[in-house]
């Protein structure tokens, strides 16, 4: 019952309030009497909750993993290369570029390769188009500890090795060549001569453009590939405090003759490019789900609406038995509130799963904010109250004789 009418001297009467409990138990009793229609309802509600969670977990499972490689990687690596010159020729690092870059006080590390102008294939008979795009760069053996890049099979090159025709593969070469699973000891066609691999890097995050490339040492590219000894790209490490000041000086300290022909740049800025361009696309991908929670507003509304239209004996009955206009307003925006409370609670479960599922299968942390399932809630109770209030105003001006005289 919504209400009890109480005798008060004799003839008055008084109505008793709803407490709290009744409220949800009366409108819990309308939800149930429905269960497929407020089923449908609260899915057009959870699949709105469910999409705008997803994007924001996606998102800062993504950026967390992003930080947890930068924080791993440095972001105090930069990059030097030729750029061109003032008649629009391709330049080049003068051969003591390195030496000099070294000497700038807040510099750690230094190291570089420099571009043979070589093919390599897996093995003589390949036609010589046929490349894969795989570059040939001379290396220095400190290069992948400077860069942070390890070794997944076989070693780097050493002493022994730069000096013979060997040769490092990157993850994407190696693919290519088809002497991934092989691993080691095997041999490529590299500079119309044979050289033999000795191992095979992994993935270089910050430095994705040697993944594709095969590495030898810088003795043998100068003795048996024609390699003119000068760098084409120079890596250096500094102290994180005075990135930027380095940066700043290194194209004057690289090339002090011709500082406009050098190019300096930050690789993990590329990392945080590539951040922004996905927080574009998740805005995107936001706006949808917010069209998607519209979608599921309207459907509880359309329920809430139809439920009146069902219940008008229902409703007279109650008015008849005592109870006020707005303890019937309130029992149906009570069911509105519900019905997008389980939509509500229902998308922020499936969102959670989703986010889990996508970060696992991406190998990245999982991460969904507190704010993102908090707002995700209040978000349908909002839209509950406002897709209800109507329904429950229409319900609540039914007098008792219309409402009982309707068939």
């Amino acid at each position: 019952m919504l209400t009890t009418p109480v005798h008060r001297r004799g003839t008055r009467l008084a109505h008793v309030r709803l407490r709290p409990r009744d409220v949800v138990r009366v409108g819990g009793a309308g939800l149930r009497a429905r269960p497929l229609r407020v089923f449908l309802s609260a899915l057009g509600i959870a699949i709105g909750i469910a999409a705008m969670l997803g994007v924001v977990g996606i998102s800062a499972s993504s950026k967390e993993d992003l930080n947890r490689q930068l924080a791993a990687l440095g972001t105090n690596l930069l990059q030097v290369s030729p750029g061109q010159t003032v008649f629009g020729e391709d330049s080049h690092l003068p051969a003591e570029a390195e030496g000099m870059i070294a000497q700038i006080a807040p510099v750690t590390a230094v190291t570089s390769t420099g571009v043979v102008d070589a093919k390599v294939y897996r093995n003589e008979h390949i036609p010589r188009a046929e490349s894969g795009g795989i570059s040939v760069l001379a290396a220095r053996l400190d290069l992948i500890r400077d860069i942070g890049v390890s070794v997944v099979s076989g070693a780097w090159l050493n002493e022994a090795t730069h000096r013979y025709p060997a040769v490092v593969l990157g993850t994407k070469a190696a693919d290519r060549l088809g002497v991934t699973r092989a691993g080691p000891g095997q041999r490529v066609w590299l500079g119309e001569q044979w050289f033999t691999v000795v191992g095979v890097l992994a993935p270089s995050v910050l430095t994705p453009e040697l993944d594709t490339a095969a590495f030898v040492g810088w003795p043998v590219a100068e003795q048996r590939l024609g390699f003119d000894g000068y760098p084409t790209t120079v890596y250096t490490r500094s102290q994180e405090e005075y990135v930027v000041q380095v940066r700043d000086v290194l194209a004057a300290t690289a090339n002090p003759e011709n500082p406009g022909e050098v190019e300096v740049s930050r690789p993990s800025d590329v990392l945080a490019a590539k951040d922004a361009t996905d927080a574009t696309l998740n805005a995107l991908l936001l706006g949808l789900g917010g069209v998607a929670l519209l979608v599921g507003g309207v459907g509880v509304a359309n329920t809430m609406v139809i439920s009146v239209l069902e219940r008008r004996a229902e409703i007279g009955l109650r008015r008849s038995l005592g109870a006020t206009r707005g303890q019937i307003r309130l029992q149906f925006l009570s069911e509105a509130l519900l019905l997008s409370a389980i939509g509500g609670v229902g998308g922020v479960m499936l969102g959670i799963g989703v986010t889990a599922a996508y970060a696992v299968s991406q190998g990245w942390p999982v991460i969904v904010p507190v704010w993102a399932m908090a707002g995700g809630v209040l978000a349908t109770l909002v839209i509950g109250g406002i897709a209800g209030f109507y329904p429950a105003v229409r319900a609540a001006r039914m007098s008792p004789t219309e409402a009982l005289a309707t068939p």
